[in-house]
């Protein structure tokens, strides 16, 4: 096939430019993201019932739509949290490979057969059902830095002039508004309502019946007689929209005076809740968090929002402007282009290597066309294989230069040889170079398709993953062997020219000739040590199993992980104070802790602005960890400045993190603060770290439950693999328990409902109907004033009517008690759990399984544990790297053996891979001794040794294909056939060796955004690479002698040559 492209150059020079045309269109089209789409469909279910406590919201609302919900089509897990202040939260988790589209309608088809059932305060609010991720990819803010608006002001205008524009954006899948919607707050004085004989009834009653939408009719509608001339609709105000009408509402009439409803109580435009206080940089502001749909593409639908922000501040009020506070993407943008940067590094240092080895212009820009080629190709397959631009995309493309120049380094190195000792024309010799290398081009691009197609196979996760990385790097593995024989001989018999000698070397030849003596002379010292070997072959075997062993000892020594934490520009910090505490003390933390690490001190103790810091925004209320609102809860995130204003270790966010437990954990004893990594893979939970459940399934109480969680708790905390292990959960939050004495109500001819609605208007705010305002319906909202709220001495001046028409006082029935009750519930699966936040002291992977050690000696009967989020994930992984060594090792073996005819080569060829993985495993290791930032057996790395068995075995191949050929068809024995190939090879193995090493050299020592990935797969590579070459040059002669000369059974009527042993 190569003698027709070296006599029809252009034919190839054409075949080149359709690839690098068809990757080009591609390229320009595809779209980018961090990761390809791996985050499982999540389906989110919310609602609120207005008043009530954590336990009844978990017993009407919880229990009621999980029970139609548990085992909804391809669930994985779902968790709830049902909160003190009447919200419930549930997130459903599907299986990777289900349609997010009819995960969602399945959801919405069961929460609607439940509705039903639900109390109906909660049917009134409604059951909301969306498809988001929520992760928080993208959190902005409204402010008003000169006092103009308020945070009331600033998040309606949010909600109703900005909300419909982002949540139309292809992509996001929900916005959690951190601010509260204007409402007609009726602040009843029961003082007042006890003078005038009212209840809590009367005032809802009344504003029932005065503030309703009327439909009064057209005079003059048809039919009539013919005599009317035209029709007058008629216009009469039923809904009130002001402070002034709804205080006019008439209550009752005595003696021709109206009592009205502003007699009674106070009546203003207000906020409908007061769950959420957000400030940014200490002003007061309004936060919206929007989630993306798990399907999204990031950096386009954020792109878009930032675009519909844009436009939507040109028509801002003066004294208003918007500021983003997160923003995902801006890692993904700076990750993928320090790997662009990377990419260009790695170009230049293999061009770099190859006319060092080649020594000619002429030579190395053959190499240098082969590889774009091959590299834009593999893009033009991206959209036939529906693959996205993304870091592991990109990862594959740096590890496949130091791959696709090796076939045209083999070409021309081959070319150039024939040229120089054998004296041919370019033509011929491009022929007769083809004939002794065609063989070797096909077998390594077969051997590496081998290694990484079958991972590609593999399910979950971890298989997308996989998939992504292996088929990028096969598929440019099967164009750089196609240009390899195609274009890059057609290219060698045109370009290059017959070896001529100079009369005159040059200062660069100087060196180079200085290069290439010393270089044979390491050839004739390499040769000498390869005799020497071959008459201790035991030496061989014995480096082999000492490689296996000190790679199964190092692989035990490293720490395991998913993926590794990553500098992503922005932290995240979790405050609990004691259950119970106010919004107001909770604020009054927040700005203690912003104030502590925004602020440090100088060399000259001097107290100055950490200028690292770009924003930071903290929401009170908040409940990072458990989920939903709570008063002693508050979340802050800690936005850095760009990685490139951040080059030193102390800059980064685990140095930040570091900080802020120092500084808060002697500066804030009165809160519980932890400092957590947003998580590293979007759309796995909220927060990095480890997410644990311990789930009850043994019908215990929340005291019980919380007294068992505690004690596995407290031996987790003493564990060396755990730095520190904590939940929110807790029975304390102080609360008052009202018994109703049913048996005098009854008796007195009080209604218990009625009482139960005087409380909750009281104390818990009732929603009588809407009014319309700004063009928006909000809420009637009636609550006492808050003295009457501050404690219960004022519990007598409530009251209710009896069955006689009487009001009575609520007091006469209710006797209190002081208890404690759960500020939040969390479900598992549907069943009451606690969830749990691990911070380990090293890998993940260790603390993992440290704490399932725990949960087998410190959880009691009942009792099981599960995992969500990254650790969900992490879990189902396992420790893959031996299935993964096992399928790689076993298709280049059945690859090999087909392609040589022989049993006894491919062993030959696998025996050479220790060698590689010797030095992928134990240099992590070493290196984890001195580096701040540790290395773990992750995913990156799995995939890095991946790569090095074909590349060890790339080496293999091109010593025992020309010993091969010499033992079968010259007949030489196989020491004298090992020597001679290996000597010839030495120098086309080193230059592909050293292309690929440096080439993943800036990979090894990068920094910046994304690094930890980046240097986690490029030191295992580099690493791997080095010993496998120079223990490897010396490795694969004995294994082909050893291999060799042993006798295998032979086969009854097996004629095959290549299963003869030759001495």
């Amino acid at each position: 096939m190569s003698k027709f492209f070296i006599n029809r150059p252009i034919f190839a020079i054409v075949i080149a430019l359709v690839i690098t045309l068809a990757g080009l269109m591609s390229m320009i089209n595809l779209p980018v993201a961090r990761y390809p789409q791996i985050a499982p469909p999540t389906v989110q279910v919310s609602t609120a019932y207005t008043g009530a406590t954590s336990q009844v919201v978990n017993d009407t609302v919880a229990s009621v739509i999980e029970n139609q919900l548990i085992g909804v089509e391809h669930m994985d897990f779902m968790t709830s949290n049902s909160t003190n202040n009447g919200t419930y939260s549930l997130s459903i988790q599907f299986t990777q490979d289900s349609d997010a589209d009819m995960d969602t309608v399945n959801v919405s088809n069961r929460v609607q057969r439940a509705t039903s059932q639900l109390p109906a305060e909660v049917q009134q609010v409604g059951v909301t059902t969306t498809k988001s991720s929520g992760d928080m990819a993208f959190i902005f803010s409204l402010v008003s830095p000169d006092g103009t608006y308020d945070d009331v002001f600033l998040k309606n205008y949010g909600s109703n002039y900005m909300m419909d524009a982002i949540k139309s954006v292809s992509g996001v899948g929900s916005v959690q508004e951190f601010g509260a919607d204007y409402a007609m707050r009726v602040w009843v004085d029961p003082s007042k309502m006890a003078k005038y004989g009212l209840t809590t009834a009367d005032i809802i009653s009344a504003i029932k019946s005065q503030n309703m939408q009327a439909a009064a009719g057209t005079v003059g509608e048809e039919p009539t007689k013919g005599e009317q001339q035209f029709q007058y609709p008629i216009v009469v105000q039923g809904r009130l929209t002001s402070a002034d009408e709804f205080g006019n509402i008439a209550l009752k009439t005595s003696n021709g005076n109206v009592l009205h409803l502003k007699d009674v109580a106070r009546l203003e435009l207000g906020k409908k809740g007061y769950n959420f206080a957000a400030l940014q940089n200490g002003i007061p502001s309004a936060g919206f968090a929007v989630s993306l749909q798990n399907d999204a593409n990031a950096i386009q639908t954020i792109k878009n929002i930032r675009a519909v922000l844009e436009e939507q501040a040109k028509s801002f009020p003066p004294g208003m402007e918007y500021n983003v506070v997160v923003d995902n993407t801006k890692f993904v943008s700076a990750s993928i282009e320090e790997v662009i940067h990377t990419f260009v590094e790695a170009l230049l240092l293999v061009l770099l290597v190859v006319y060092i080895f080649l020594q000619s212009w002429r030579s190395t820009l053959i190499p240098m066309i082969a590889v774009p080629v091959s590299l834009l190709g593999t893009f033009a397959a991206f959209t036939v294989l529906g693959f996205t631009i993304n870091t592991l995309t990109l990862f594959a493309m740096v590890l496949a230069i130091g791959l696709v120049v090796d076939d045209a380094i083999v070409v021309v190195e081959a070319v150039e040889y024939e040229l120089k000792y054998n004296g041919k024309t370019p033509k011929e010799a491009a022929i007769i170079a083809m004939q002794n290398v065609q063989g070797p081009v096909i077998g390594v691009a077969f051997v590496l398709c081998a290694v990484f197609v079958p991972v590609s196979f593999m399910g979950g996760m971890t298989g997308i993953l996989y998939k992504q990385f292996a088929l990028t790097i096969a598929v440019s593995v099967a164009i750089s062997a196609i240009v390899a024989l195609v274009l890059t001989p057609a290219l060698c018999a045109t370009m290059l020219k017959p070896h001529v000698p100079k009369k005159k070397e040059d200062t660069l030849h100087r060196y180079l000739n200085k290069f290439n003596y010393y270089l044979e002379r390491f050839s004739d010292w390499y040769g000498f040590q390869l005799a020497k070997l071959a008459r201790k072959l035991w030496v061989t075997v014995a480096v082999l199993v000492f490689f296996v062993v000190a790679s199964l000892g190092a692989f035990k020594l490293l720490p395991t992980s998913f993926v590794p934490a990553e500098d992503g520009g922005y932290y995240m910090i979790a405050v609990n104070l004691p259950d119970g505490a106010t919004q107001g003390r909770t604020l009054a933390t927040l700005s203690k802790i912003r104030d502590l690490i925004r602020y440090t001190k100088d060399k000259d103790g001097n107290v100055v602005e950490d200028p690292d810091y770009d924003t930071i925004f903290t929401v009170a209320g908040f409940d990072l960890l458990g989920g939903g609102q709570k008063s002693s809860a508050g979340a802050i995130f800690a936005v850095l400045n760009d990685w490139d204003q951040r080059t030193r270790a102390d800059q980064g966010v685990g140095a930040k993190i570091g900080k802020t437990f120092a500084v808060t954990g002697n500066g804030v004893p009165e809160a519980t603060v932890l400092a957590l990594n947003p998580p590293s893979i979007p759309g796995l939970g909220n927060t990095g770290g480890i997410s644990m459940y311990i789930i009850n399934k043994g019908g215990d109480s929340t005291a019980v439950m919380a007294q068992n969680v505690n004690q596995f708790l407290a031996a987790a905390n003493q564990d060396s693999n755990i730095a520190k292990a904590y939940t929110t959960f807790s029975t304390g939050t102080p609360t008052l328990k009202f018994d109703i004495n049913r048996e005098k109500a009854a008796q007195d001819g009080v209604n218990i409902a009625d009482i139960f609605s005087t409380l909750q208007t009281f104390y818990g705010s009732v929603q009588v109907n809407d009014f319309t305002e700004f063009g928006k319906n909000y809420k009637v909202v009636v609550e006492a004033e808050q003295q009457f709220r501050q404690n219960t001495d004022n519990l007598n001046m409530l009251y209710v009517k009896n069955s006689a028409g009487k009001t009575v006082p609520v007091s006469n029935y209710i006797t209190q008690h002081d208890t404690g009750s759960a500020a939040t519930i969390t479900r598992f699966n549907n069943a009451p759990a606690v969830s749990i936040n691990v911070t380990p002291s090293g890998s993940t992977g260790d603390a993992i399984k440290a704490l399932k050690e725990l949960a087998k000696t410190n959880l009691p009967q009942g009792y099981t544990y599960d995992w969500s989020g990254q650790t969900r994930e992490e879990v189902k992984a396992g420790s893959q790297t031996v299935i993964i060594l096992g399928l790689g090792l076993i298709f280049v073996f059945l690859i090999l053996a087909a392609l040589y005819e022989s049993w006894k080569v491919p062993f030959a060829v696998l025996f050479s891979v220790p060698s590689g993985i010797f030095g992928a495993s134990v240099v992590p290791v070493l290196l984890n001794f001195v580096s701040p930032h540790p290395l773990a057996n992750d995913i990156y790395m799995q995939i890095g040794i991946l790569t090095l068995i074909g590349l060890a075995a790339k080496n293999a191949i091109l010593i025992i294909e020309y010993a091969k050929v010499r033992v079968d068809e010259r007949g030489m024995r196989p020491v004298d056939a090992a020597i001679e190939a290996a000597k010839i090879r030495l120098r086309p193995i080193l230059m592909t060796s050293f292309a690929f090493i440096l080439g993943v050299l800036p990979l090894a020592l990068s920094s910046g955004a994304g690094a930890a990935a980046r240097v986690s797969m490029g030191v295992t590579v580099a690493a791997g690479m080095t010993t496998a070459t120079f223990f490897g040059i010396f490795i694969i002669p004995m294994l082909f002698i050893i291999v060799e000369t042993f006798k295998m059974p032979k086969v009854k009527g097996d004629d095959t040559s290549n299963d003869q042993d030759k001495d």
